[in-house]
């Protein structure tokens, strides 16, 4: 017998999956420390708040920025450092996918079950920037993978007391935690080994827990107005037309892209499979997964229609999502297996082609298709042609009409020696540029006004007793594209209020067309 075989007959399935999550984190992590893509816009903001310890910031819960503090105070204040963490969790995630297939079916199962998380197109996106979802979904699938010990009776006390700190973490990742809050609450009311499990002492030692490490951040929020949900409820935007059938098909159409071209149908199959047969208590199990991916799924597919959803919106029905398409695609008929294995190998060629893309990111030529790389490219070119315009004169600060840029500028613009200030398009403000650094009525200037959002531009110049236009400059990003931003000083500023005829007043540009993001 050959010294592979050897190897190959001495590893359990479990050793296979952590070498397999091992060995693709390695791989994503090199391509992590190659990457010639600079910081996203949000990423720069998360790095932003790391710069400040606090419970809650002005859109998110606070865990994404100290994960990025932990990170760049080990590694130095790089930008794989602070996007390492994104890499490391989902790690995690697929280790816990990884023990929950194994736990609920033995065999190759939670090897499987890791290679379906690791080789969705989302995740291998995810796993090079740093994201609220990248932090949730490695945390949901711990709670996850506890609650099933629980369900069982094969938990403990270590199990409850671990359910209750992910849960807790989870909601300082992101507030789509509350979706796990729904499906435990739906699996008390149709699931009895739930019910039995959470009904009881270490139920109440999960839920106390849980309280205690979510209690400071709901203090935080308190004590600004809630300024987080108030940033959520802004998200959801539902003042304006209430019926969308094209950001309807647009959110589907996500779904392909975020769990994969051909594990979003199945799993749509799955679920009413699960259902139709609830008789069966052979999909007991199935049942169960159904309560954490259908609360998320049906509600951001409503919140679509009303008004928009963005395609991750809904990323947390796919941990529990991962376990249901892996049960349903290994009973039955052959040609499952199939699907399974075209479905792994479609989702890490596309993390291959993502790969080649953040080395070689001029690979991607003018291709529309990936026009959001400019988003990624060409900053610290920017903020040397803004050092350069600063210079020509004396201005009191720098004023933003976008706060991607604003924040990019915190990031890269280190040479910058004016101080930074943001634009507040509305009464209140919509941003945590807008909320720290608003420039203040009653400054009389001159001030460098860099202006990009076209669609504002008239409204901003407004706020102006006088502006002189200064320059028109263009950075190249890669592929034809370029950033356009237009320079100008601008005197005396004192807001225009905000009324419901300045709203309603058309302005010259507001028809123009706004850029993508």
């Amino acid at each position: 017998m050959s010294q592979r075989q050897n190897l190959t007959d001495s590893l359990s399935p479990l050793q296979w999956g952590l070498a397999v999550i091992i060995g693709v984190t390695l791989a994503r992590l090199i391509v992590l420390a190659n990457t010639q893509l600079q910081l996203y816009p949000d990423e720069s903001q998360y790095w932003v708040w790391s710069q400040t310890f606090d419970w809650g910031y002005f859109s998110k819960p606070p865990l994404i920025a100290w994960m990025i503090a932990a990170s760049t105070t080990l590694l130095g204040d790089t930008d794989f450092a602070v996007r390492l963490p994104s890499l490391l969790f989902h790690a995690m995630g697929a280790g816990f996918l990884l023990f929950s297939a194994h736990h609920l079916k033995q065999g190759w199962a939670g090897l499987l079950a890791a290679l379906i998380y690791l080789s969705m197109p989302g995740i291998g996106l995810s796993a090079g920037v740093i994201s609220t979802d990248a932090l949730l979904l490695p945390l949901w699938a711990g709670a996850l993978y506890l609650l099933l010990r629980l369900r069982d009776g094969s938990g403990g006390w270590t199990a409850a007391a671990g359910l209750g700190g992910l849960t807790g973490l989870a909601f300082l990742a992101k507030y789509a935690a509350i979706y796990f809050l729904v499906g435990t609450g739906l699996a008390i009311i149709l699931d009895p080994p739930t019910r039995r499990a959470l009904l009881s002492p270490q139920g109440v030692l999960a839920a106390v827990i849980l309280a205690a490490i979510w209690a400071p951040n709901i203090l935080w929020n308190a004590s600004h107005d809630f300024a987080t949900v108030q940033h959520t409820a802004a998200n959801a935007n539902w003042q304006g037309q209430l019926f969308n059938p094209e950001e309807l098909l647009d959110f589907l159409a996500g779904q392909f892209g975020v769990f994969g071209l051909l594990l979003f149908p199945v799993l749509i199959v799955a679920i009413i499979q699960a259902w139709r047969h609830w008789r069966d208590p052979d999909r007991q199990i199935d049942r169960f997964l159904t309560l954490f991916i259908a609360p998320a799924l049906m509600v951001v597919l409503v919140q679509s229609f009303i008004s928009r959803a963005h395609a991750n919106w809904a990323a947390s029905a796919y941990v529990a999502g991962t376990l249901l398409v892996l049960f349903f695609l290994t009973r039955g008929e052959k040609w499952r297996r199939h699907i399974l294995t075209a479905s792994i190998a479609i989702g890490f060629a596309a993390s291959v082609v993502m790969a080649v893309l953040a080395v070689n990111p001029s690979l991607v030529g003018g291709m529309n298709a990936f026009r959001g790389l400019r988003h990624l490219q060409s900053w610290p070119e920017t903020a040397e042609a803004l050092h350069a315009a600063e210079t020509r004169a004396e201005f009191s600060a720098l004023v933003f009409d976008d706060r991607n840029i604003f924040h990019q500028m915190q990031r890269y613009g280190g040479q910058l020696e004016t101080p930074l200030r943001m634009w507040q398009r509305y009464n209140a403000p919509h941003n945590h540029a807008e909320n720290v650094w608003a420039l203040e009525d009653g400054a009389e200037g001159p001030v460098l006004i860099i202006s990009e959002r076209e669609w504002d531009r008239d409204r901003l110049l407004a706020d102006f007793e006088r502006v002189e236009q200064l320059d028109d400059i263009s950075i190249p990003t890669g592929g034809h594209r370029e950033r356009r931003l237009i320079l100008y000083a601008g005197y005396d500023y004192q807001r225009i209020p905000r009324t419901a005829e300045y709203e309603a007043a058309p302005a010259e540009t507001d028809a123009a067309p706004q850029a993508s993001n």
